[in-house]
């Protein structure tokens, strides 16, 4: 497999030093902005750096990624951009003829008039409209494949599959006991897609109604994190699993909730008070005149690059899946989980825990392409392929599941 990797900054470095120790991989290319950042990815794989080649890209430039895709006889390309360059590298994927992967959907737009009862544009919209003609072309885009989505889809699926006669609920629930040294605001994944999830009006899914929207941060709960995390008070936020679950799998209803704490919150609340999570330009002084800078832009250059925090980084993060319904003529209800202690990822990979459960889940992925135990055609979410290939092959790269029945 020759795969075109579109961004090297923590997930992207990741995503190189988990696929190194892997066979199925003939050649990975990855490609940034600024070629300094693909070039460090592949100089710090060392001696397993040998089928890694760094190149620069414009992500927005649609033609560049095709030719570069054509150039270097790309199979693949996986995207490790934020979730603004998803469209132009769909489309480059498109164009090329070669098998696309990500680990977020193209944007959403919130309703004009009723943003907190009605869906506008949603989550990945855009690239299921797209769906068709890939189907025709006989070409797979994989969407959602990281951590969340991607590991919670397969466990979701997993549940449908051989855990669940009947759901009533498929609820996806994210906390951590992380902590950074010396920092008292220090978010661990970008802060640019994090505002966009956290600040967007939340979607949920009910058989009877569809999709709709609520304000953010509606709904608190309190949920028990296992392998010593504990109770994290979790709220709903915009997630894509909510727009893909419910296209593979009967389920009542499909949640979201994110275990952000009271502080978190409100940094949050603020930055919107404020306006500083707006992605439309600004004007501003500069020492050469006027200026238009995005405020959001600007609060993601003043907080530290989250890949640089791992060393200062301490406890565990936790990715799962709650489930509840019926086995067996029984109500049951289990929680499938992910854990990652940041003390293991930055030993074993020196990758901070965060970054490292997004990037190991889309290898995996690679791999079940690669060799074939997953297939497919058009625009595909995690939950359209078996689950139990993905599960068994995460754990042979030594991060493995959990199920707790609640």
């Amino acid at each position: 497999m020759r795969v075109l990797l579109v961004g090297a900054g923590g997930v992207g470095t990741a995503i190189t030093r988990i696929a190194a120790r892997r066979q199925f991989l003939d050649t990975m290319v990855v490609a940034d902005y600024d070629r300094s950042r693909a070039e460090a990815a592949v100089a710090s794989l060392g001696d397993r750096g040998d089928r890694f080649r760094a190149e620069q890209v414009d992500a927005q430039d649609e033609q560049a990624v095709t030719a570069l895709l054509r150039r270097h006889e790309c199979d693949v390309l996986l995207n490790a951009t934020d979730p603004r360059f998803v469209m132009p590298l769909f489309q480059a994927a498109r164009g090329a003829g070669v098998t696309y992967l990500d680990m977020a959907m193209s944007l959403s737009r919130p309703h004009p008039e009723r943003p907190y009862e009605e869906c506008g544009v949603k989550l990945g919209d855009t690239q299921f409209a797209q769906a068709a003609q890939w189907e025709q072309s006989g070409a797979l885009a994989l969407v959602g494949m990281g951590v969340e989505p991607g590991l919670s889809d397969v466990f979701a699926r997993h549940a449908a599959d051989e855990l669940f006669d009947e759901i009533e609920e498929i609820g996806i629930r994210d906390g951590a006991d992380l902590t950074v040294d010396g920092l008292a605001f220090a978010p661990s994944f970008s802060i640019w897609t994090t505002i966009e999830e956290c600040l967007n009006p939340p979607v949920i899914y009910e058989a009877e109604r569809g999709w709709f929207t609520t304000a953010p941060f509606s709904e608190p709960e309190v949920f028990d994190f296992p392998e010593g995390i504990g109770p994290v008070e979790c709220v709903n936020v915009e997630h894509e699993e909510v727009l893909l679950v419910p296209r593979w799998i009967d389920a009542r209803r499909v949640t979201f909730k994110y275990g952000l704490g009271g502080d978190f919150i409100d940094t949050l609340k603020t930055l919107h008070l404020l306006g500083l999570d707006s992605t439309q330009p600004v004007t501003v002084p500069g020492p050469d005149g006027p200026v238009a800078v995005s405020p959001r832009d600007v609060v993601a250059a003043c907080l530290p690059d989250p890949a640089t925090l791992g060393e200062r980084m301490r406890g565990k993060t936790c990715a799962g899946t709650l489930v509840r319904g019926l086995k067996d003529g029984k109500r049951r209800e289990v929680y499938l989980y992910h854990v990652v202690d940041n003390q293991w990822s930055m030993t074993e990979y020196g990758c901070q825990a965060v970054v490292w459960q997004t990037a190991v889940n889309p290898v995996v992925a690679l791999e079940l392409l690669a060799s074939g135990r997953w297939t497919g055609k058009g625009v595909l979410g995690p939950e359209a392929f078996p689950a139990r290939p993905f599960l068994d092959l995460l754990t042979e790269y030594g991060s493995p599941w959990g199920m707790r029945e609640q």
